[in-house]
């Protein structure tokens, strides 16, 4: 069945190359653009400041066959680039040592197929905790930094604006992150970590939908020499090589990373395996979680377009 615009999953992105992060380098990436949005009138871009503009853009979607024929070489440069990766295969029971025994041997794959989904698998929990470290680094080391300094020139409505409902997605990925870990490298058990936790996912709608404002609040901080010194030597102090601005943009990234994650083990999974049809219900819940995103970020930038007319109406514009 053919998906029309409106239906499909949004693509996010920036073109800082500020932007790129660790979690950018996962092998699956999607390729996201940030486009300029200023005609909405929610924020101009400071080049000074380093703003990040935003607009969600719906992103086809293509089936495993089409991804093939129409883009091989990137296919081939996917796997090539998972292929480099160490493999870390699904733990064997080692023999006369007991279920419960913490203490297992390590067995090769028999198959390259088997191999690769190995190294899928692996690549998800990398990631992941890569994303949940950094998740930590927003909440703890920003975050709560500025609710302690009480010179700063930053209201609590202000610092709500900014980060957006941040701490409930570190609560809900760090639990995510110790479900995955406990799957020991089973990829159907990873992929129903996804479909036993559908629900929570929605948390990112509130996030991504207040993604703009707090760009917009970023921004206006930026041109606060207080703030800006301030946001500048937290970064020297953690030794970051990104601003809070591009860890402000990895939530956006990694919710609608993971359904193409689920993807390539689904590619690489051989048919007949049993929970095979557990995959297909995780890739198809995260592409829910996109397009419900999707649709409350068009609703929002609707009535966001009706009250700069409404505003530009009374003021005789």
């Amino acid at each position: 069945m053919e998906l029309s615009d409106s239906d499909r999953p949004v693509s996010f992105s920036s073109t800082s190359s500020s932007v790129s992060s660790r979690d950018s380098h996962c092998s699956f990436g999607s390729r996201m653009t940030l486009v300029s949005n200023s005609h909405l009138g929610l924020f101009n871009q400071d080049k000074e400041a380093g703003a990040i503009k935003l607009e969600l853009i719906p992103a086809r979607r293509f089936s495993s066959k089409e991804l093939q024929r129409n883009n091989p070489t990137e296919q081939q440069n996917t796997k090539e680039s998972l292929e480099k990766r160490p493999s870390m295969p699904r733990k064997a029971e080692s023999k006369g040592v007991n279920k419960t025994c913490g203490t297992s041997l390590i067995t090769e794959p028999t198959s390259p197929k088997l191999l690769y989904v190995d190294r899928v698998v692996q690549e998800i929990l990398e990631t992941e905790r890569t994303y949940v470290q950094d998740l930590k680094s927003i909440v703890k080391d920003y975050l709560d930094s500025i609710t302690d300094q009480s010179k700063l020139s930053l209201g609590t409505e202000e610092r709500s604006a900014l980060f957006g409902n941040i701490q409930d997605i570190y609560h809900f990925n760090s639990e995510l992150l110790q479900d995955l870990e406990n799957c020991e490298n089973d990829p159907v058990a990873i992929a129903e970590c996804f479909v036993s936790k559908s629900e929570d996912f929605h948390i990112y709608t509130q996030y991504c939908t207040n993604y703009p404002r707090s760009v917009a609040v970023l921004t206006e901080c930026m041109r606060n020499k207080t703030l800006a010194k301030f946001f500048r030597e937290r970064q020297e102090a953690l030794q970051h090589s990104l601003p809070l601005g591009s860890y402000l943009l990895k939530p956006v990234q990694r919710i609608l990373k993971y359904h193409l994650l689920l993807h390539e083990i689904e590619n690489h999974l051989d048919k007949d395996t049993e929970g095979y049809d557990v995959v297909l219900d995780a890739i198809e819940t995260m592409q829910r979680v996109a397009w419900h995103i999707n649709d409350m970020k068009r609703k929002h930038e609707h009535a966001i377009r009706l009250q700069v007319s409404q505003e530009r109406y009374f003021m005789g514009y």
